[in-house]
Parts: structure tokens; sequence; C-alpha cells
């Protein structure tokens, strides 16, 4: 399992991309969605909602478990996946292309989160 270098990874397995005119796309990992197993349904916040770091902003329900979705960032959400919530297997078949969950303005990025070198020690693949 190979975590894209150009993204930084939250301890909850949320990994962000690089914010773009202070926009960052949000998803969950490989590793995430493996323990989940196959994603079935997915809750994620709509356009206008505000996000804060830590706090939960949404659901994914797999054939294992429900698991909350973590925000890594603090702003407001610009665009929610909608083939995600239309095909919620995306999340397990492509989890840092076509299965990334939401978009945010940034209003604060934390400085703990870890780098895909970092993060790949920390969940031990």
């Amino acid at each position: 399992m190979s975590n894209p270098q150009q993204l930084r990874y939250s301890k909850e397995h949320e990994w962000l991309s690089a914010v773009e005119d202070g926009v960052a796309t949000i998803g969950i990992t490989e590793y995430a969605a493996n323990a989940l197993g196959d994603v079935v349904y997915a809750q994620l916040p709509e356009v206008g909602d505000t996000v804060t770091v830590g706090e939960t902003c949404g659901e994914l329900e797999s054939t294992k478990s429900v698991s909350d979705l973590y925000s890594p960032v603090t702003g407001e959400v610009t665009a929610a996946n909608q083939d995600v919530v239309d095909d919620p297997s995306l999340v397990n078949s492509a989890p840092f292309e076509g299965g990334w969950l939401f978009k945010v303005r940034v209003a604060e990025e934390p400085a703990d989160l870890l780098s895909a070198d970092e993060y790949t020690a920390f969940s031990g693949n």
C-alpha cells in the first residue's frame, strides 16, 4: 500500500491535498478504507457547512461498522463528492482519486498533519 507523497495525513486516517486557491480536497486513506471493509453508505458534509478540525462532519457505513468522518482542517465546505454518495464503493476502489469525499476552503490548517512517510510509520503499513 502506498500513500501518495504529495498529500498530508491526519491521525484519524483522513488525507488532505495541497491547498490550491484556498481549497483542499479531503478523503480517507486506503488503510482506513481497507479497515472499514466494503463502504455501502456515505453521509458527507454539505456545501456551505463549516467543518472544524478534529470534529465529526459525516459518517461512512460499511458491511463491518459505521465510522465517523473527522475533518482534518477548519473551513467551509465548497463541494461534496456526489459520485461517492451515489456509489460509496469508490471509497474502497479509489480512495485517493475518485473516492475523495469533500472540498474545503481552508481557514486553518493544523501543524500536526503528517507527511506520507510519517503516516506510513504511524499506521504501520
